[in-house]
């Protein structure tokens, strides 16, 4: 449980007093976990108070950074703090202001932007090694870095340019190489779909909306990424959609992300949907061997470089991460630096025996995950049926048990709730998916043949 609220210190005795953490212990720690950019952008403001039996009290330098914390980091602080003594259940928040708490301060009370304008500054800035010079081109990704590229040389060529793929392919790194590349020369807006809606949410409660539509509308260049976390917001997709109109209207390059084409968003709004659709959609596939392999040796060249360390590889490991973990970039890195590890602790290259055994988890892990996607494109390819045949409002035998089975399976193998499920079958109703996952079962039981079916399904998808 994590409160926000200032706090006084308890007077009962249960809440003696103990011995303080070691809060330098807690921020190496912490900077581990979150990162660099994090830790020196939010984490490192805060402090440590005072510690008790069940609880910290921690300061933070404003509101702002408080609410931040709280609503982005705080159950991550609570764990790596519960390390170091695990009876610590939650955390307080005091605001403790320094200087530079009480100049913000003074400019809300001067009616400048600090909620909007101050705020993004603190992390509207562009990672440097996500560039166009170290993105790793292949035939899955070529048309998406051809169109960034085009976008940065002649605006609004493409309008919007969306960039849709699978989690760890590269968008974000593509959408960072864009407002590098131009961010000297254009005013340049960087954010993702949740911070927009942190600041919209923010604005809102500060009755600072006009402040909030000037900013982002002032942006020649509007990058969003992972657009889908709007989905079902109403109120924030309002307000998107006239952010997109301002800026088509005076000639400002969109850019947008997500993890699903625009067709494919879910709880989005129609009118958003066909903008989104208006311009040039690429999809960014998963990289083939070649580049995978390309990928980990461009990666392990630049930990060498950065981190002036020499660690022993072959050619025979990068090919065998690059064929063992597919599902996504990022994780195939994150498999590297284990492997690194190794490799620096023992002062050799690992066998691939070795690797199995370093990697077990990620190579148990790194299976194709199940999707509603998936499975429906499974199921119809099964029953040689297209796609849009199978989602059809049709209800003769041949369309509707290829249907409930694939509704079936939706329900067996991924988290999504019913109504969710529904929704990815035309926008169903979730008493149809109950429908189909009963019938089924009861099919299974009487009928070898659907039986047979539904195995023979279940051993592709897996």
């Amino acid at each position: 449980m994590i409160k926000s609220t200032l706090t006084k210190e308890p007077t009962s005795a249960f809440a003696k007093e103990e011995k303080s953490l070691n809060w330098d212990d807690v921020l190496s720690k912490l900077k581990l976990s979150f990162g660099n950019d994090v830790y020196e952008s939010w984490i490192k403001n805060i402090n440590l108070k005072k510690e008790f039996n069940h609880y910290v009290v921690l300061s933070a330098p404003t509101r702002f950074v408080r609410d931040w914390i709280v609503s982005r980091y705080a159950d991550k602080v609570l764990e790596i703090i519960k390390v170091f003594k695990q009876s610590i259940e939650r955390i307080e928040f005091v605001i403790e202001k320094n200087e530079e708490s009480i100049d913000q301060g003074s400019a809300q009370k001067n009616n400048q932007p600090y909620l909007i304008e101050n705020s993004l500054l603190n992390y509207n800035r562009f990672n440097l090694n996500h560039s166009f010079e170290n993105f790793m081109v292949g035939e899955s990704n070529e048309l998406a870095y051809t169109a960034a590229r085009k976008v940065c040389l002649q605006s609004s060529h493409y309008n919007p340019l969306f960039i849709y793929s699978s989690v760890g392919m590269g968008k974000t790194h593509l959408l960072n190489a864009i407002g590098l590349e131009i961010g000297n020369e254009k005013k340049v807006m960087f954010i993702s779909a949740e911070r927009f809606m942190y600041h919209f949410i923010r604005s809102i409660k500060s009755k600072e909306m006009v402040k909030f539509k000037d900013f982002f509308r002032k942006a020649n260049v509007f990058i969003i990424d992972d657009i889908q976390f709007v989905g079902g917001k109403e109120a924030m997709q309002e307000e998107f959609f006239h952010t997109f109109n301002a800026l088509i209207e005076k000639g400002s390059q969109i850019v947008v992300s997500s993890d699903r084409a625009p067709s494919n968003l879910d709880r989005i709004q129609e009118r958003i949907r066909s903008r989104l659709s208006g311009g040039l959609v690429i999809d960014i596939q998963p990289p083939d061997l070649d580049l995978r392999v390309k990928i980990l040796k461009n990666k392990f060249n630049e930990i060498q470089k950065n981190y002036n360390e020499n660690y022993n590889l072959n050619d025979e490991i990068f090919k065998f991460l690059a064929t063992e973990i597919t599902s996504s970039i990022r994780e195939m890195v994150g498999a590297l630096n284990r492997v690194l590890a190794f490799s620096k602790i023992n002062s050799k290259s690992p066998t691939i025996y070795e690797c199995k055994k370093i990697l077990k988890d990620f190579i148990g892990s790194s299976n194709q995950s199940i999707t509603i996607e998936l499975i429906q494109n499974t199921v119809a390819a099964h029953f040689n049926l297209n796609i849009h045949e199978m989602l059809s409002a049709r209800r003769t035998r041949s369309l509707a048990r290829p249907r409930q089975i694939a509704m079936y399976l939706a329900k067996l193998y991924t988290t999504n709730s019913l109504p969710e499920i529904g929704r990815k079958f035309t926008n169903r109703d979730h008493t149809t998916v109950i429908h189909a996952v009963k019938k089924i079962e009861e099919l299974m039981q009487k009928d070898n043949e659907i039986k047979q079916r539904v195995f023979e399904i279940k051993k592709k998808l897996f």
